[in-house]
C-alpha cells in the first residue's frame, strides 16, 4: 500500500497548494516537467522490458492483448464513462448549485484522470506482486502536479478524488498480493516485461511523440500467466 499512500498524499498536497495559489503552474514549466516525467516513464519501461527471458512470450502477449483490447475497445469505453460522468455533473449546475457543480466536476475530472489509466493498474499490480513502488512513485509526482493545476480552478473537489484512488489502487495492490504466492518467478518476469513496454507507450504519449491507446493493451498483462499455465 506504500505506493498508493504516497500517491494519495501528493494529490492532497498538490490540491492544497493549488487552492492556496489560486493559479496553476505556467504552461512552459508544466510542459517541461511533464516531458521530463515522460522520459522517466519510458526509461522505467525499458528497464522492465529488457529483463525478459523469453521475448517471444512478450510479443505474443502484446499481439493477443492488442486484439482483445481493441475488440473490447477499452480505451473508448473508459472515455465514454468519463464523458458521461462529466455531463451528469455539469448538468446539475445552476444558479443555486454552481459551486456544488464546480466541486463535483473537479472531483469527477480528477478521479478519472488519476484512476483511469494503465499506470494506476500496472503500478498497483507491481506494488502488490513485487513490492516495487517505482511506477506509483512516478505517477504520484504526475498526479501531484496535475492536482495543483486542476485545484487552482476547480477547488476542493480535486482533493476529494484522493479517496477513490486509495480504494481503487489499494484494492488492486491487495488483490495482487493475495495471488502473488501462486505466480512463478518466470510469470512475473514476463508480466513485468509486458508492463514495461506499456510504460514505454505511456512515455511516448507524454512526450507527444505518438498517441498510443495503452488501455487497449492492458489485457496483454495476463497473457503470460495463461502461457505458462498451458505451456508450463
Amino acid at each position: 500500500m506504500l505506493g498508493t499512500i504516497v500517491n494519495v498524499l501528493l494529490i492532497l498536497v498538490g490540491s492544497i497548494l493549488g487552492i492556496l495559489l489560486k493559479r496553476g503552474i505556467e504552461k512552459r514549466y508544466e510542459d517541461l516537467i511533464m516531458s521530463a516525467l515522460g522520459l522517466v516513464t519510458a526509461v522505467i519501461g525499458i528497464t522492465f522490458a529488457i529483463k525478459s527471458q523469453n521475448m517471444l512470450i512478450v510479443v505474443v502477449s502484446l499481439v493477443i492483448g492488442a486484439l482483445i483490447g481493441e475488440w473490447i475497445d477499452i480505451d473508448s469505453k473508459l472515455n465514454k464513462v468519463g464523458d458521461w460522468l462529466k455531463d451528469k455533473v455539469k448538468g446539475k449546475g445552476g444558479t443555486g448549485l454552481e459551486e456544488e457543480s464546480r466541486i463535483g466536476e473537479g472531483f469527477v475530472t480528477a478521479t478519472l484522470l488519476f484512476c483511469v489509466g494503465s499506470m494506476a493498474i500496472m503500478g498497483a499490480l507491481d506494488s502488490g506482486l513485487r513490492g516495487d513502488h517505482t511506477i506509483l512513485y512516478t505517477k504520484s509526482i504526475m498526479d501531484g502536479i496535475s492536482a495543483l493545476i486542476f485545484a487552482s480552478s476547480m477547488g476542493i473537489g480535486v482533493a476529494l478524488s484522493a479517496f477513490p484512488i486509495l480504494i481503487y489502487q489499494g484494492g488492486i495492490a491487495l488483490m495482487a498480493q493475495t495471488v502473488q504466492p501462486y505466480l512463478s518467478d518466470a510469470m512475473m518476469i514476463e508480466m513485468n516485461a509486458v508492463g514495461g513496454i506499456l510504460l514505454i507507450g505511456i512515455g511516448l504519449s507524454l512526450l507527444d511523440i505518438k498517441r498510443i491507446k495503452v488501455s487497449n493493451l492492458l489485457p496483454a498483462l495476463i497473457i503470460p500467466i495463461i502461457w505458462f499455465l498451458i505451456v508450463g
